[in-house]
């Protein structure tokens, strides 16, 4: 048996209390700082405004920079149209609201299967998977854990260490608002999981598989280069910089989904 299968195993002895459904108001307690903090607090009424929940905001260097916010129906899901609602709401908000000078590209992206992790219920939801922690305040002067997550117990995560000392517990609690990042480790086990939980939603919400191909691509545009984001479950809309103009077609692209000021790419 493969260290992932084991890890796949182990999940049936590990708690089932975790909801395939949380709440639109749960908070997050992993959070942003600065600028990106800044977008959070604007663009978090927004989502939830659409019924979708905010799960990162993070600025990206380059020239220019990246803004990439990542959102999510409390069920966990977050299609194409999704994408596309979240991003036309969003970014006149940003217009106005101006929290980051100069130009930059807007990505609206879902979280993913790697994803990260900000709430309770995603840490109690993902139990049983590989997981990395960064904490903001170090555990007993450690600050970096990577094992399998257990669940939660007090809004702290249980993670279980393969590199634990011997004679010393194997499970170390981390206080969830303490943590600076946390995200799900891709495995084969996981991408099973995602899909077996994606195939339960789209079934239960009576959507046909076939219909899904034709109806949310539509005439959107796909650059095959990013075509790894979408088969690991992550649909992407990409608007081009604010407040600079755009001069000629992107390379690749399709006819805009809608008639606006500006031309856009998306990417799926």
């Amino acid at each position: 048996m493969s260290e992932h299968e084991a890890h796949a195993s182990e999940t049936n002895d590990l708690p089932k209390s975790a909801p395939e459904t949380g709440r639109l108001d749960e908070p997050r307690l992993v959070t942003e700082a600065g600028p990106a903090a800044r977008v959070a607090a604007i663009v978090g009424p927004v989502l939830g405004g659409l019924g979708f929940r905010l799960v990162r905001v993070k600025i990206a260097g380059g020239s220019p920079p990246t803004l990439q916010i990542m959102a999510e129906r409390p069920d966990g899901t977050f299609g194409i149209d999704e994408c596309e609602a979240a991003s036309r709401a969003i970014s006149p908000v940003l217009d106005v609201e101006d929290p980051i000078s100069g130009a930059y590209n807007l990505e609206m992206s879902s979280p993913g299967i790697d994803r990260p992790l900000v709430r309770v219920t995603d840490f109690e939801r993902w139990a049983g998977h590989d997981v990395k922690v960064e904490m903001a305040v170090p555990v007993d002067g450690r600050k970096r854990f990577r094992g399998i997550l257990v669940g939660t117990r007090a809004e702290e995560a249980l993670v279980r260490l393969p590199d634990a000392p011997a004679e010393t517990p194997d499970t170390v609690a981390l206080p969830i608002a303490d943590i600076g990042e946390a995200r799900l480790v891709m495995t084969d086990a996981l991408i099973r999981e995602a899909l077996r939980r994606d195939k339960a939603l789209r079934e239960g919400a009576g959507i046909d598989e076939d219909d899904i191909d034709t109806a949310d691509l539509g005439d959107v545009a796909f650059d095959e280069d990013e075509a790894g984001s979408a088969e690991e479950g992550g649909a992407v809309r990409r608007v081009p910089p604010k407040k600079m103009p755009i001069r000629g077609k992107p390379k690749g692209a399709a006819k805009p989904v809608k008639k606006s000021n500006a031309k856009r790419k998306s990417t799926f």
